[in-house]
């Protein structure tokens, strides 16, 4: 078995190959990131064995186009978190630091950890289109703030004696009566500046409404079950999807956790038995899951009970919150296999009934 470290950047990517049972290096090879150089990685792994894994940088802003054509031309692959592939390249008995160096470093973090128990990389179109729906929102709500901040000290600078709520900038009620008020006032320099930032955040606000509705269609089409957990509302059950990528890549709920850093981390020593917190993991998923164990604590029974059982036993509110994320990533992975399962279940049923299909459906289709 050849396991393949790959190092990735916007214009190169580097492949470092080693044995599996040793870690010894085979070969090496840089190429360009573009679909040429794709081509040239693949042509190049397939020379050193027929039985191979891709170990890649969990960096899917410069990593994804490639792990979309590996997939594509049936290779496995698997995504290895930064943090080990730093710890990894710290043992290594060369200093330095070069991409062939990480490459090799990826490599012996995969084989350190295991490459079944990372998370594998596969083409999820689903996920992509909701994580992209998803980040977009963000970034046009984040902008939306930040422009309500600058009309609100222009609108304070030119009447100070104007109250305007909290909130109140989202509204168009609230925009419009701006909007009238700074029509009626001299045109001066400041107050143009505000009518144009009063037209953005109507703009901004129009478009994220529209996004919001795109992405609960998505959600509702793809795992309504998350929707049926309580305090999981459309926005946070789109981050579970877009951030999981799809669930098959975790055999267990226990991977799930681990990558979403609320899998508690053992810290004894001795007679001393505790575990500490993990600061590790996938942040958006966490963040993700702090919100709904936050609502389940003001409105869901079970759920308020459990942390108050937890805090009886001597557990700070935080630390019952942790251990009720730690059951809430169980329940989102046993959602999420669900919904996917039920979509297998649709699609096999749709083939069976297709007057179309006159042989059973490739199995590709019902995976």
């Amino acid at each position: 078995m050849i396991v393949i470290g790959t190092d990735t950047h916007k214009q190169t990517h580097t492949a470092s190959a080693v044995f599996a049972g040793t870690g010894q290096l085979v070969d090496e090879l840089t190429a360009p990131a573009r679909k040429a150089g794709f081509a040239e990685l693949l042509d190049w792994s397939r020379e050193l064995g027929e039985q191979r894994i891709w170990a890649i940088e969990d960096c899917r802003h410069v990593s994804g186009s490639f792990e979309r054509f590996l997939i594509a031309a049936g290779e496995r692959s698997v995504r290895v978190p930064p943090k080990l592939m730093g710890a990894s390249r710290k043992g290594q008995r060369t200093s330095g630091k070069s991409d062939p160096i990480d490459a090799l470093a990826i490599a012996r973090a995969a084989l350190k950890e295991g490459p079944e128990t990372l998370p594998g990389a596969h083409l999820d179109e689903n996920a992509l289109e909701t994580k992209l729906l998803l980040d977009h929102r963000e970034d046009l709500v984040k902008a939306r703030s930040e422009d309500q901040q600058r009309l609100r000290w222009h609108l304070h600078d030119l009447w100070p004696e104007l109250e305007i709520p909290a909130g109140a900038l989202d509204r168009l009620i609230w925009l419009d009566r701006i909007s009238r008020k700074l029509a009626r006032s001299e045109q001066s320099a400041r107050v143009r500046i505000a009518r144009e930032l009063v037209r953005a955040i109507r703009e901004r606000t129009r478009r994220t409404a529209e996004l919001q509705r795109e992405i609960n269609a998505l959600v509702g089409a793809r795992a309504p079950e998350l929707l049926e957990l309580p305090g999981c509302g459309t926005l946070t059950a789109a981050k579970l999807l877009a951030e999981t990528a799809g669930v098959g890549r975790f055999a267990s709920d226990a991977k799930l956790a681990r990558l979403a850093g609320v899998a508690p981390i053992p810290a004894s020593s001795g007679k001393r038995d505790r575990h500490r917190l993990d600061r590790g993991g996938n942040r958006q998923l966490n963040c993700a899951l702090h919100r709904i164990a936050v609502t389940q604590g003001r409105v869901h029974p079970p759920a308020r009970d459990y942390l108050a059982r937890k805090q009886a036993e001597g557990k700070s509110r935080m630390e019952a919150l942790r251990c009720l994320k730690r059951h809430l990533a169980r329940t989102v992975w046993q959602a999420l296999r669900s919904a996917e399962q039920g979509r297998s279940t649709t699609l096999l049923a749709q083939s069976a009934h297709s007057p179309n299909m006159s042989r059973p459906a490739p199995a590709l289709a019902l995976t």
